[in-house]
């Protein structure tokens, strides 16, 4: 089974993580870090790599960070840039990371980290929707018994 490790700025992984359990129930191949005040690189980087031991050094492992080229993104990438089985995708958010969960207990350890950052950034994108006044109150032929 692959690994997760949301990576943020602030406690947002953590209430990320926090959600998707409530959601989704307990996950034990899922870790949060975060970059607090009065942090730095160096912090965020031994944080990832006990995390990285936490979860018992899996062959995979999948970075979800909140932003492109923040700190949390830019220690994540210099694990990958060690790691060619590790991988990130910026922008997380919640149906992304319960997607991921339910690719984690599917996993038969056939899934490549190229085609795990793609069903992430495909679940990241599937998530994000629009709902207008005339969306939520247009009729369908659904709705006529």
């Amino acid at each position: 089974m692959f690994g997760i490790i949301v990576g943020t700025h602030g406690e947002f992984a953590l209430g990320i993580v926090q959600s998707c359990e409530m959601i989704y129930g307990k996950r034990d191949n899922l870790k949060a870090v975060t970059l607090v005040p009065g942090e730095g690189p160096d912090d965020v980087y031994a944080k990832y790599q006990s995390a990285i031991k936490e979860l018992g050094n899996p062959d995979r492992i999948l970075f979800l960070n909140d932003l492109l080229g923040g700190t949390p993104y830019n220690q994540a990438a210099r694990i990958v840039s060690e790691n060619k089985n590790y991988g990130i995708v910026a922008g997380v958010n919640l149906p992304m990371l319960i997607a991921m969960s339910a690719d984690q207990d599917a996993d038969d350890g056939s899934s490549t980290i190229d085609q795990l950052m793609e069903q992430a950034i495909d679940a990241g994108k599937d998530g994000v929707v629009l709902s207008s006044y005339e969306s939520l109150n247009a009729t369908s032929d659904d709705d006529e018994l």
